[in-house]
């Protein structure tokens, strides 16, 4: 199972071997603890729960350490659910760290984008604005109209409009490992992933191992 919580470092830029300099992101992966473990048979469905980021007992609730006392481990700040496949030989316990991954595998990085708080329709969904001639002094950012008179004579649900930007679940997919830091816990991943510097992110083996990166929103698999 190729799968690790972390936080985001930064973005930098190392050099390859032909002497390219190639932009990644750092992420601080692991090492991440074996909480439980789901069985199909009693669950339904074949997945494994992990922790990260050690924290002191008092920062988490008496249902929260009972938890993980059940397998012995530290109070861990943050738990995520990974779908696995059956047959994998894990335990509750067990030590997880960037040493799953190698060069050239490809991730998907799953986080939570930036939040841009109330934006416009020219920012949030790139709309032209209204005509700087003709005296339109005051639509140049303006949507413009937004349904029929009197006929719907209302607006449809989902239209884009001005609203709240960013802070959504993201998946940055298929991006390539270029850095294994064993001594320091680091991953370092081609391109940008979602979330500020600190956010909590997941790493998991990517599920489109062919084409190029891309992104996707609101992923439907934990």
């Amino acid at each position: 199972m190729k799968g690790l919580i972390g936080k985001k470092v930064g973005m930098t830029q190392i050099f390859d071997d032909t002497g390219a300099a190639v932009p990644v992101t750092l992420i601080e992966a692991g090492p991440c603890y074996v909480t439980q473990i789901r069985r199909p048979g009693v669950d339904g469905y074949a997945a494994i729960q992990l922790g990260f980021g050690e924290v002191h007992p008092r920062r988490l609730s008496g249902g929260e350490l009972g938890h993980l006392r059940q397998a012995s481990l530290p109070p861990l700040k943050y738990l995520r659910e990974l779908r696995i496949k059956a047959q994998e030989e894990l335990k509750e316990g067990d030590r997880l760290t960037v040493e799953v991954f190698q060069l050239g595998d490809h991730v998907d990085v799953i986080g939570t984008s930036k939040g841009k708080g109330f934006q416009g329709g020219v920012r949030r969904h790139h709309f032209r604005g209204g005509p700087k001639t003709h005296g339109q002094s005051d639509r140049q950012r303006a949507p413009g109209s937004r349904s029929s008179t009197s006929t719907p004579g209302r607006v449809y649900k989902g239209s884009r409009g001005p609203g709240h930007m960013g802070f959504v679940r993201v998946t940055s997919q298929n991006l390539r490992v270029a850095m294994v830091d064993q001594a320091r816990n680091l991953l370092g991943v081609c391109g940008s992933v979602p979330g500020p510097r600190g956010a909590v992110v997941v790493v998991k083996e990517a599920r489109k191992q062919q084409g190029g990166a891309g992104r996707e929103q609101n992923d439907d698999e934990s």
